[in-house]
C-alpha cells in the first residue's frame, strides 16, 4: 500500500476550533483495531488528545469492534498512545500550556499501511466566529454558483 487514504475526518473540529498548527502522529493499535480502521469504522467526533508524563495520548476516539475479532477485541473507546518524537511532544506541550489552546484530532488516514492521526493545535471559536465561518462558506458557495452559470 502506498499513498494516503483518508478514513475519517472530524468535520466539527474546524468549525469549533481555529486550527493554528497540525502534526501527524502514528497510533499504537491492536490487530483487530487496525482491521476495523481499514473497514472505515472509526469516529473522531468526541475525541481529544492530551500530553501526560511526556507522552501523547488520544482519548475517546471510537473504533468499532472488529466483527471477526471475537476475544481479541478491545474496548472501543480506550485510551491510545500517539507516536511522536520527543521534540514534537515538547513543542506541542509548550503550545498547549498557552491559554485556550487544545489538541484536536482532525483526521485519521492510512499511509503505507500504517494508521496515522492528524492532530491540530487549536483555539476554541466564539459564537460570532462560528457565524462568520458560516457566512463565508455561504458567500463562497454563491460565487461558485455564479461562476458555474447556475442560478
Amino acid at each position: 500500500m502506498s499513498g494516503r487514504k483518508v478514513i475519517a475526518v472530524n468535520r466539527k473540529a474546524r468549525y469549533n476550533y481555529e486550527i493554528e498548527d497540525t502534526v501527524d502522529a502514528g497510533l499504537v493499535l491492536t490487530g483487530t483495531e487496525i482491521k476495523s480502521i481499514r473497514d472505515g469504522k472509526v469516529n473522531l467526533q468526541d475525541a481529544y488528545a492530551l500530553i501526560r508524563d511526556g507522552e501523547a495520548w488520544v482519548m475517546n476516539m471510537h473504533i468499532a469492534p472488529y466483527e471477526q475479532g471475537n476475544r481479541f477485541n478491545v474496548d472501543s473507546r480506550r485510551t491510545r498512545k500517539l507516536l511522536l518524537h520527543k521534540g514534537e511532544i515538547g513543542r506541542l506541550y509548550g503550545k498547549v500550556q498557552q491559554r485556550g489552546l487544545t489538541l484536536v484530532p482532525l483526521s485519521i488516514y492510512l499511509q503505507n499501511g500504517f494508521a496515522k492521526l492528524e492532530i491540530g493545535v487549536g483555539r476554541g471559536k466564539k459564537l460570532y466566529d462560528k457565524r462568520e465561518t458560516i457566512a463565508e462558506r455561504d458567500r463562497n458557495r454563491e460565487v461558485q454558483r455564479a461562476l458555474s452559470g447556475r442560478d
